[in-house]
Order: structure tokens, then C-alpha cells, then sequence
């Protein structure tokens, strides 16, 4: 094992022999071994062990055989203790859950601080058979049964194309000491019934099922590596991007072939699991809209709109206004922050154009201080710069073709109750700068 070991490395994975390693280790069989194969390839590494504390007398006892572990190799080890129960119930997720939050959390902030190149796992074959026949059986699309990939970002699994049998012969053989988990006989959790009762039938029927399975992910693979491309040159089509708002054009999406598998392509890092409501927004009303845990989509004419979800704006359904007293020189707000500055009325330049649409000039004088910030409301209006007569703001968004987004981001400059500025677009006309001016105010937004 270990020279078939070594020759993997050196095809597939030769950055590791120049890498500072944190391998990940429970005390169980994988991870012992992986450890034991790193220190006969004499690689540069360190250990990490998590105590979740959640099986008393038991995990504290894993905690003494890795820290021996540690001693007999030499390396430095890294060890840490959750109240794993806690945080599962606090977050309201499974323990198993939790765990690997809690686990991988770590092993960044270890990575990150102590400049650990990459985190070694000890996934095998078998794993990864169990984790597609887990989503398998929950249903998934082609990414939950590519299964787990060799390398994330800095998560390297060196021992996937080696089989739990492998593993273990290679310990019995070269006399390894390892600690059993006796949760792991357990088949109250899923993976536990696929390890002890599924695949050991699937074995039975074909002994060649892991050999296989890799040949099957690899076909996987490359149908994956097809679809991206084929998703690439369909999003070029039918998605544009303005500052953080993703646009996708319905019109051209619906006359393309499989239109529920192109968006589900489109949409599928943004944590929707709903995608029935997601693809019925195609025909929805405009205004009708989905959350995900991270992201809103919402159906706007002839477009479905992304956003984020942001819950750091500075006014929201509960504030009707913040006020800006005269002494004030910038305001922070969800858009941007404000300026105020006085300035010289000859370089407000009166005789050409007055604003920007990030930047206007007003007649300080004309203004009631303090000023305020708020959302627009039905039924505000306001008198254009450089038109006569008022409108509504509701028309003017029209005529702007303003989307539902936009106009929900939408803040107002007021004096009382007129409105001085639509922040960031429109000026009001009755607050502009002419011969009859005295003190100008220059009022500027620098945008997110």
C-alpha cells in the first residue's frame, strides 16, 4: 500500500511532499493509518483531534491514544473540546452535523493561523460509495453523486482510491493500534445501516462493485466537465450581472431545450431546495418571489432577479426615518455613504448642469434641518430636475424601468416632507441652485 500510496502522490497529488500538512485524526482506523503512511513518506505534518465529548469515558480516551500518537512520531498535535449537544440544539441541526461544522471550522482557523498549507482527511473508497448511495437515496443531482472529490480547495483525501479492506490489511500487517468508535456499530444513522447492511449485499452481488464505482464516477466526472461547458455558453445568453443583482432573461431561457435543467444549473450554489417553486416562477406574477437561507429570487417582467439577502441595512421596515442635523459631513447608509460639504457657489458651475447622478448641488437655504433618510412610500412625488410640474415617484420608476429590487433599495433625501433628492439618482428641482443663491451645499454619495 504504501508504495502504491507513494506512486499516487507523486502523479496525482506531488504537492504534498513540499506542503505543510495538518492531517485530521480521531483515533479511528482511516485516519491512524494515514498517519502512519505520511510518516513512512516523511512528509511535514502536524495532527489535529477533535473531543466532541459525546461518548464520556470513551472519547477522552481517544484523546490519550492520539496524544501518544503524536508522541511517538514526534509531530506537534493540535486538540480541541466541543460541547457538541449544545451547539446541534443552539443551531437546531443534527449532532452528525454539528460535528462537521465544528470539526472543519477548526481545522481552518488551525490552517489559517499557522499557515497549514493543506488538511489531510482519511475518506477511502468505501466512504465515498456511501455518501452517493446517501444522496442517492434523498435524491440529488449529478453533484451529490460525483461523491467526495480528492481535493477542495485545501482539503486533500490522498487514501480515496484505497478500500476500507486495504486499509485494514495494511494495519494488521504492520501492526498498527487503532481505537473502535462504538457509535460506528450503531445503525441508528444512516450511514451506519449503507456501511453494515447495504454494501456488504452489493459486494456480495458483484465483488467488483468499488472498482466499478470509481469507473463510474469518472464518467460522471467527465458528463460534469460537458454540462459546465454547455451552462457556460448558455449563461453568457441569458444572465447579466449590475453591480450585485443577477438578472436572468426568461424569454431566452424558455426557448431553450430542458429549461428546468438549465436553471436549476444556474441556481444551484444559492442554497434554493424548493426548485418546483423555483422554476414555477418562470410564470408567476411579477413581485412574486422565493428565499433561500442566503438568497432571494424574485420574478420582475421578463426577468428573475438574484439578490443576496442583506440584513445590514440601515433602514428597514421598522425605522420610517433617520434624521441629519446641519452639522453633520457624511451618513452612513445601505447604499453608500453621504457627503455633505459646503462649497463655493461659483464651483457649482449654476449656469450648466447641477447634478450628477451621485452628485448634487442644492440651495442650502431652501433646506429645513435636520434633513432625514427614508424609504419611499405610495403616493410620494417629487419635481424632477430640469422639468416642470411634479410627478410621482411610482411614474418615475415606471418610466425608468426601474425593477423590483431597485425600488425596494430605493432612499430619499427629505426636508420635511419634501423630497430633495431620490439618493443616487434624481434631483428635486425646487431645492436647485440659481442666481439667487447664497449658500451652496454640495451632496455627494460614495456607493457600496
Amino acid at each position: 500500500m504504501i508504495q502504491k500510496l507513494k506512486k499516487h502522490i507523486n502523479k496525482n497529488l506531488p504537492f504534498l511532499t513540499e506542503s505543510k500538512l495538518l492531517i485530521a485524526i480521531s483515533g479511528g482506523l482511516d485516519s491512524v493509518v494515514l498517519s502512519h503512511l505520511c510518516k513512512t513518506l516523511d512528509l511535514n505534518f502536524a495532527l489535529a483531534h477533535c473531543n466532541f465529548n459525546l461518548r464520556g469515558d470513551e472519547s477522552d480516551s481517544d484523546e490519550n491514544f492520539v496524544l501518544n500518537l503524536a508522541e511517538e512520531f514526534n509531530v506537534e498535535i493540535f486538540i480541541k473540546s466541543f460541547d457538541t449537544n449544545s451547539f446541534a440544539k443552539k443551531y437546531k441541526i443534527s449532532t452528525q452535523m454539528a460535528a462537521r461544522e465544528l470539526r472543519y471550522d477548526w481545522f481552518e482557523e488551525l490552517s489559517d493561523q499557522l499557515n497549514f498549507d493543506y488538511i489531510l482527511t482519511a475518506h477511502h473508497a468505501d466512504d465515498n460509495l456511501e455518501t452517493f448511495l446517501i444522496n442517492l437515496s434523498r435524491g440529488t443531482g449529478l453533484d451529490g453523486l460525483i461523491g467526495i472529490p480528492e481535493e477542495n480547495i485545501n482539503i486533500v483525501r490522498p487514501l480515496l482510491t484505497f478500500s476500507r479492506e486495504d486499509i485494514e490489511s495494511y494495519a494488521k500487517a504492520n501492526h498498527i493500534k487503532w481505537r473502535e468508535d462504538s457509535s460506528n456499530a450503531s445503525t441508528k444513522y444512516l450511514r451506519n445501516t449503507i456501511r453494515h447492511e447495504v454494501i456488504p449485499k452489493l459486494k456480495e452481488i458483484n465483488p467488483q462493485l468499488l472498482q466499478n464505482f470509481e469507473n463510474t464516477q469518472s464518467y460522471l466526472n467527465d458528463s460534469k466537465h460537458i454540462i459546465e461547458d454547455a451552462v457556460a455558453q448558455i449563461q453568457r445568453k441569458v444572465v447579466s450581472i449590475e453591480d450585485s443583482l443577477i438578472k436572468i432573461n426568461i424569454k431566452k431561457l424558455l426557448k431553450l431545450s430542458h429549461t428546468k435543467a438549465y436553471l436549476y444549473e444556474l441556481l444551484k450554489d444559492f442554497n434554493f431546495n424548493e426548485w418546483n417553486d423555483v422554476y414555477d416562477l418562470l410564470d408567476a406574477q411579477s413581485g412574486k418571489q422565493i428565499f433561500s437561507k442566503t438568497h432571494r429570487l424574485i420574478k420582475d417582467r421578463d426577468y428573475l432577479l438574484l439578490e443576496e439577502i442583506n440584513n445590514d441595512a440601515i433602514l428597514n421596515e421598522s425605522e420610517e426615518s433617520i434624521n441629519i442635523v446641519e452639522s453633520d459631513k457624511q451618513f452612513q447608509t445601505h447604499l453608500g455613504i453621504l457627503f455633505f460639504d459646503n462649497i463655493d457657489k461659483k464651483s457649482a458651475n449654476i449656469d450648466g448642469i447641477q447634478h450628477l447622478q451621485s452628485c448634487i448641488y442644492v440651495d442650502k437655504d431652501l433646506l429645513k434641518f435636520p434633513l432625514s433618510v427614508r424609504q419611499w412610500q405610495k403616493g410620494d412625488y417629487f419635481y424632477p430636475f430640469g422639468m416642470q410640474g411634479k410627478k410621482k415617484l411610482s411614474k418615475f420608476f415606471k418610466d425608468e424601468k426601474f425593477s423590483l429590487i431597485e425600488k425596494e433599495n430605493i432612499l430619499l433625501l427629505c426636508s420635511g416632507d419634501d423630497i430633495v433628492w431620490i439618493i443616487n439618482n434624481r434631483a428635486d428641482n425646487r431645492f436647485k441652485v440659481d442666481k439667487n443663491t447664497n449658500e451652496v451645499l454640495k451632496i455627494s454619495i460614495t456607493t457600496n
